[in-house]
């Protein structure tokens, strides 16, 4: 009797054929084609998930910038005045509080002011 060895190898195709699923053209049908595009995608996603969360940092720091433009205050200044006035929000945070309740970013702005004009001026 002939040994038949092809669950092992067909159990292995299908979980690359099913990784591919709605992949264009041959990057779907053909095995070779297929590793290479799912290997690939993998490494992009990999990547792709680490630059997300400079992605959105960025857009924070995008947004606090203008908002603090708007109240006169630079975004360093800004930074630097919450932590002298041991305000711990994150910026993700403080970002959503300067597009959905203003009213709360403005009092954060002005206890912000308030720090960095009673802080001691470095001697140079």
């Amino acid at each position: 009797m002939r040994v038949s060895y092809g669950k092992a190898s067909r159990k292995s195709k299908k979980r690359w054929f099913q990784a591919a699923k709605g992949y264009y053209s041959g990057r779907h049908r053909l095995l070779r084609t297929v590793k290479e595009s799912v290997v690939r995608a993998r490494a992009y996603a990999t990547r792709d998930r680490r630059a997300k969360k400079r992605d959105f940092r960025r857009l924070w720091i995008i947004r606090l910038s203008a908002a603090c433009m708007e109240r006169g205050l630079r975004y360093s200044t800004f930074i630097h005045g919450l932590k002298l006035a041991n305000i711990e929000l994150d910026r993700k945070s403080l970002s959503e509080l300067a597009i959905a309740s203003p009213e709360v970013f403005d009092e954060i702005v002005s206890v912000v002011k308030e720090a960095v004009s009673n802080a001691p001026t470095a001697a140079k």
